[in-house]
């Protein structure tokens, strides 16, 4: 899922064609481009690519924030919004942004009214502050121009004694796995994506800022950095995803 750059306010609208990418320098122009450009099919190619554990990384995230009715959740790079969906089972008012205007076209065509869609910069939330319970973000912190900007942005919104989920792929935990794992990110997966998605070279991208992207102690230790604290994680899937949690100092 995709998320801003450095510039204020919402991004424009682009259109995107088929055989766009973005490089692992992440301009925020080529992702949202990138992204526009699979947004008719990635829940799709998600569930396809996965094997349908995306399903599973969703319910565990909405498990682990400790928010109900009452409360007010900012999904950020929440793309075509099914992970806001599943969000507001917790009878939390959950809110979605994304900069791709692709990608929230989709999904107000998808799910309608079932929670509000906002187009909106990671790094510059039009959200003031300390006003939301919890932030969460799904696979989208990898792809913003400056991780460590965006995980304060994320503090300055939350409440004190607020919460943070990162959801983000990761590192298998044990080698013989993650070899296997590494295998199929640069050979298989894009072969399988130009079975389904609308732009294959887009998940080229996706493989390689995966594997460029830091393991679970390095993204915790960043977390803590930004100003979380009790910063925690749980591995999904063997590690191929890692579920980061912190809780905004009172």
């Amino acid at each position: 899922m995709s998320a801003r750059s450095r510039s204020k306010g919402p991004a424009p609208l682009r259109s995107a064609s088929q055989g766009t990418r973005a490089e692992l320098d992440r301009d925020p122009a080529a992702v949202a481009h990138m992204f526009d450009g699979v947004a008719a099919r990635y829940d799709l190619t998600n569930t396809v690519l996965s094997f349908a554990q995306d399903v599973r990384w969703r319910r565990a995230t909405r498990e682990a924030l400790a928010v109900g009715p009452g409360d007010t959740v900012l999904d950020v790079a929440a793309g075509t919004g099914v992970s806001t969906v599943e969000l507001a089972r917790t009878g939390a008012r959950c809110l979605a942004t994304d900069f791709s205007l692709g990608m929230l076209r989709t999904g107000r065509a998808r799910v309608g009214d079932a929670v509000p869609f906002v187009a909106a910069d990671a790094l510059h939330l039009p959200i003031p502050d300390a006003s939301v319970d919890a932030v969460v973000i799904s696979f989208g912190l990898r792809n913003t121009v400056d991780v460590d900007a965006a995980l304060a942005e994320f503090a300055r919104v939350t409440r004190p004694g607020g919460t943070l989920a990162v959801c983000e792929f990761s590192r298998p935990t044990w080698g013989p796995f993650r070899r296997l794992y590494t295998d199929y990110l640069m050979r298989a997966l894009p072969r399988v994506a130009t079975a389904v998605s609308s732009n294959p070279d887009a998940y080229v991208y996706l493989a390689e800022s995966i594997r460029a992207w830091p393991d679970q102690a390095a993204l915790a230790a960043r977390i803590a950095a930004a100003g979380w604290r009790s910063v925690a994680w749980r591995d999904l899937t063997g590690g191929i995803v890692a579920l980061h949690t912190a809780t905004k100092p009172s």
